[in-house]
């Protein structure tokens, strides 16, 4: 009978494992903005030596980064879409 009780699982309370969920969510979540603040960055310094597949690429990693971010939820698919289309607004007005 002794057996029984040391080998069940303690229970935790549905709040608690909701919390501990959310949190790890949201490191997730922060990393990820993260990353596309980088990318964003670094397609404003290629804006600036105007080299043309630099741009191009920079460019299409923020697109990749922000469809992953819509698909993730991280993001809501208007602002993803806002923040593509004014980078590549940017790229029209350089070249």
């Amino acid at each position: 009978m002794a057996d029984a009780k040391e080998n069940k699982k303690t229970k935790r309370p549905t709040a608690i494992k909701r919390d501990i969920q959310s949190e790890k969510r949201r490191l997730i979540n922060k990393s990820f903005k993260s990353q596309i603040r980088s990318s964003m960055r670094l397609f404003e310094e290629t804006l600036v030596s105007k080299d043309k597949a630099a741009i191009q690429k920079a460019l299409s990693e923020i697109y990749s980064l922000m469809d992953k971010g819509v698909k993730r939820g991280v993001f809501k698919l208007n602002k993803a879409n806002r923040t593509k289309s004014r980078m590549t607004a940017r790229v029209a007005s350089v070249a």
